[in-house]
């Protein structure tokens, strides 16, 4: 069947990258509320899901949820910003099969099998590369993960090489490419505990506070031109700043988990300085956004999806910036390191930065996925009480962890004599974590707000007679037809 509203129909490969992207997070929702019971009732699934396995699908399933959002919005961008069909829809689909397949079975795994056994099946005796935090993958995975991942850079690199190239897309590649590359230091294990570190920060950090921010600033950059019409020369103008501020201290700023690991001490200086200006980018990413939906020369029909981009701006900022800056000194670095704090961080930045950019991507693209350049006014009202719903359950899951974090560092790191211990401590955070628990079902609900907003019916906006631009904008000369 044609779809009107696809000006590329290889884009269509994208919508089962999104769907599996929000089942999955889903899934990554409903394990951390189980987490956060399993602070305050510390036997609960045990000895089923025992705490240390479902951390590991709580932090796995976010990776790759975030990686399918990710592939699925590359598969829905690039076609149109090189004006040109996807190289090759089959091998895309074929990859999404692979991906899902082997994600669920490396997630069945954690949960049916003991971990050393799960370690010892994979052959991690080949090459150990099992058992630190975000890349707990067997071996057979982490193998899969880099063919999927080439697989999909072949398709996509090779779509954007024989069409247009934009800003946009070169971006969105350099994000990629990175992404991809630094990830192959999972393989890196090496047995003197600071370089392992080190490599292990290689993946970590320069993923979420460097290649990935390229990633963010290119999908948030095309939705703004598609919803507000300003002309692409602008926009560029602005992602091109966003992201040398963005590698420049994301970079440098790695320096800022070295203070403590052995390397040497201008690590403490360089670390300090610059991932005390990594807030300029996200702040720099929210005048951007909000300057942009001012300068707006049409009205798009769909205003849920300019919400979602402006509560990425809003909240990437809050969370990767403010909170960041909040402990990334090494003064302060050396109490709150590991805490709650950290947590506090940890959640509030993939939320505003990730989790909220793919969201605003799948707003804007599922519509026209589904044969529409807009879901109905009541649609769209469900999916920004979902944002609201979502915003106030992570907001107070984040002041809970920080109220925890800061109480946990005046009991048991500050005192130089007689702190309390880890255990005892934990004990008396226990109404932060209930509050966090309950903010976490508050989240749950505004995510289920969100699924229901996919089956809310009414007059959907079918076609849109605006003058598109040379630059790929969409100009607010005549109105949207409603059906």
């Amino acid at each position: 069947m044609t779809i009107a509203t696809l000006k590329y129909q290889s884009q269509s490969v994208s919508k089962p990258y999104f769907i599996a992207a929000m089942a999955l997070f889903a899934g990554q929702i409903l394990f951390g509320i189980g987490l956060g019971l399993q602070y305050v009732i510390g036997d609960l699934f045990f000895p089923y899901i025992p705490f240390n396995i479902a951390r590991m699908v709580h932090t796995n399933l976010l990776i790759v949820w975030l990686l399918f959002g990710f592939m699925g919005a590359a598969y829905y961008m690039v076609p149109e910003e090189s004006e040109t069909e996807l190289y090759s829809p089959f091998l895309a689909r074929l990859l999404f099969w692979v991906f899902l397949v082997a994600g669920s079975l490396t997630i069945l795994g954690y949960l049916t099998v003991p971990y050393a056994k799960l370690a010892e099946l994979t052959g991690n005796d080949l090459l150990q590369t099992m058992g630190r935090e975000f890349l707990e993958q067997p071996l057979p995975t982490k193998v899969g993960i880099v063919i999927v991942m080439l697989g999909f850079l072949f398709n996509v690199t090779m779509t954007v090489l024989k069409g247009r190239k934009t800003s946009i897309s070169v971006v969105l590649l350099m994000g990629l490419w990175g992404l991809a590359l630094f990830f192959l230091f999972s393989f890196v294990n090496p047995e003197n505990l600071v370089r392992d570190k080190m490599y292990w920060w290689f993946v970590v950090h320069l993923w979420v506070e460097g290649v990935w921010e390229l990633i963010l600033g290119a999908l948030l950059a095309y939705v703004l031109i598609k919803v507000t019409g300003v002309d692409r020369e602008v926009i560029d103008k602005w992602l091109y700043v966003i992201i040398a501020f963005a590698l420049m201290t994301g970079i440098l700023g790695t320096g800022h988990h070295f203070f403590f690991i052995g390397l040497p001490g201008y690590w403490q200086w360089i670390g300090s300085i610059f991932s005390a200006m990594e807030p300029i980018p996200f702040f720099m990413m929210t005048v951007f956004a909000f300057n942009m939906v001012q300068r707006r020369r049409r009205d798009h029909p769909n205003q849920a999806a300019v919400l979602w981009a402006l509560g990425t701006a809003v909240m990437g900022f809050l969370g990767a910036g403010l909170w960041g800056f909040a402990h990334t000194l090494s003064p302060v670095n050396y109490y709150t390191h590991g805490s709650q704090v950290t947590a506090a961080h940890g959640h509030l930045a993939f939320y505003g930065a990730y989790v909220l950019v793919v969201i605003t991507l799948i707003s804007y693209a599922m519509p026209t996925l589904r044969g529409r350049i807009a879901n109905s006014q009541k649609a769209q009202a469900y999916e920004m009480w979902s944002f609201w719903i979502m915003t106030i359950g992570m907001s107070i899951m984040v002041l809970a962890l920080t109220g925890a974090g800061i109480l946990q560092v005046w009991l048991q790191r500050m005192p130089t004599e007689g702190a309390m211990g880890f255990m005892a401590t934990q004990d008396q955070l226990a109404l932060f974590y209930w509050v966090r628990v309950a903010g976490g079902v508050i989240f749950l609900l505004g995510q289920f707000t969100y699924f229901a907003s996919f089956f809310v019916g009414g007059k959907h906006v079918l076609t849109d007679k605006a003058v598109t631009s040379s630059g790929g904008g969409m100009l607010g000369a005549r109105p949207a037809q409603r059906a």
